[in-house]
């Protein structure tokens, strides 16, 4: 029998209010992009709105090197090719990540190895990546997911121990503190993403940060033609890429980073009432918290549903069902990256076509979490408290209600 009380079944949704808006924007988002429409200078050689927010970035990040781009995917294969990494290398990546941290591999030439994720945090696990190290290693990529922090003082280790670089993927994680240090600074490079939904954002944009200097002068080659910081014009000492952001990108984004730790305390405190709220509800769990996150950047809010009982389309039912409560923008997230076919030919077709073994991937911690995963936006953390308490209701409502969606 169906529960009245479900708006899949007539019942009054849960959430009454619209979603949070995002982005968030005023007058002086549109000043600043006016004041760069009016100086002729929207490229940022001719510029220097962009060089000021790289600088105000890295601070924010406690980094002595900030430099953007065009985008999050690509300053991961710039921050790969400027350690080094190339073609043959082996890079170790987690399967619960958007595809950009294995396709960087694959944009160098290198081959993406996965290493499966804690159940808990939907983070690398140091041990499997461990375990995953060959002699033909020579970068491991934890991803920061969600704006929750991989075990970084694990992972610094393993860089130190096998002579690898650590590139922080903090696409979801700007603002997010490791033991009181920002993320993009707690090992070789980090990098960033400004796409349209990150907590930070210009529409699309990224960026990388490091405190070396040897691989900051090699970032800048990278994302400018392969050009010497200071030098001339034609002075191109590698083959790099043209990765430069627009002034209009960094006008935006200084503005925006103005708002960002604000927008970061209000989504605390939502996210931590989240957390109370459904702490006794029977069948669904938030993920675990660490000590050691000083700051969470809150871009998701990561939930498993044991209710769900591994049951993909049981998820997918409650996922519409969540929808119909007024819970817009909740998603079951990621599919397995490591049975994504595209990703997997090609890292085969690099690793054959150099007479290297590729380990067929064995990540059943992954493989669990896509069938009992369901996450929201960040946006849904910037409303009020009685938002918050109606996003709960909502949760509650279906994990309760789930024998009637079967």
């Amino acid at each position: 029998m169906s529960t009245p009380g479900l708006a899949l079944n007539g019942g009054a949704p849960a959430i009454s209010t619209p979603t949070p808006a995002w982005p968030v924007y005023d007058q002086t988002d549109a000043d600043a992009l006016v004041e760069v429409l009016n100086s002729g200078r929207w490229g940022s050689t001719a510029g220097d709105v962009v060089q000021t927010f790289e600088a105000e970035f890295a601070a924010h990040q406690d980094s002595k090197y900030g430099f953007a781009l065009n985008n999050g995917t690509l300053a991961l294969a710039a921050a790969l090719r400027a350690g080094g990494v190339g073609i043959g290398d082996e890079v170790i990546v987690p399967p619960y990540t958007f595809i950009a941290t294995a396709a960087a591999a694959l944009f160098v030439g290198a081959v993406p190895v996965f290493a499966d994720v804690d159940p808990t945090t939907h983070l690398l696990d140091p041990e499997a990546a461990k375990a995953a190290i060959t002699e033909r290693t020579k970068a491991i990529i934890p991803v920061h997911l969600a704006g929750a922090i991989a075990d970084m003082d694990a992972f610094a280790a393993l860089g130190r121990e096998h002579d690898l670089l650590i590139v922080e993927d903090s696409a979801q994680a700007t603002g997010a503190a490791w033991k009181g240090t920002a993320v993009g600074s707690l090992a070789g490079i980090g990098t960033f993403s400004f796409q349209s939904s990150k907590n930070l954002t210009a529409g699309e944009g990224g960026a990388v940060t490091t405190n070396d200097e040897e691989l900051a002068n090699a970032l800048y080659a990278m994302i400018n033609v392969g050009r010497v910081r200071g030098g001339g014009w034609y002075e191109h000492t590698i083959v790099g890429w043209n990765l430069r952001m627009t002034e209009f990108q960094g006008a935006l984004l200084r503005t925006q980073l103005g708002r960002l730790d604000a927008q970061q305390k209000e989504r605390d405190v939502n996210a931590v009432l989240l957390d109370e709220l459904l702490a006794d509800v029977e069948g669904v769990t938030p993920d675990a918290t660490d000590e050691r996150w000083t700051s969470h950047g809150r871009h998701l809010y990561m939930m498993r549903f044991p209710a769900f009982e591994g049951n993909a389309e049981l998820r997918d039912a409650a996922l519409k069902a969540l929808h119909a409560e007024g819970l817009a923008g909740a998603s079951s997230g990621y599919v397995p990256l490591h049975r994504n076919e595209a990703v997997v030919r090609d890292a085969k077709a690099i690793a054959d076509r150099l007479g290297q073994p590729y380990p067929e991937p064995q990540c059943p911690v992954t493989d669990e979490l896509c069938r009992d995963t369901i996450w929201l936006p960040q946006s849904w953390l910037l409303g009020n408290e009685e938002t918050t308490r109606s996003v709960a209701a909502a949760i509650t409502k279906v994990v309760t209600s789930i024998d009637d969606l079967r």
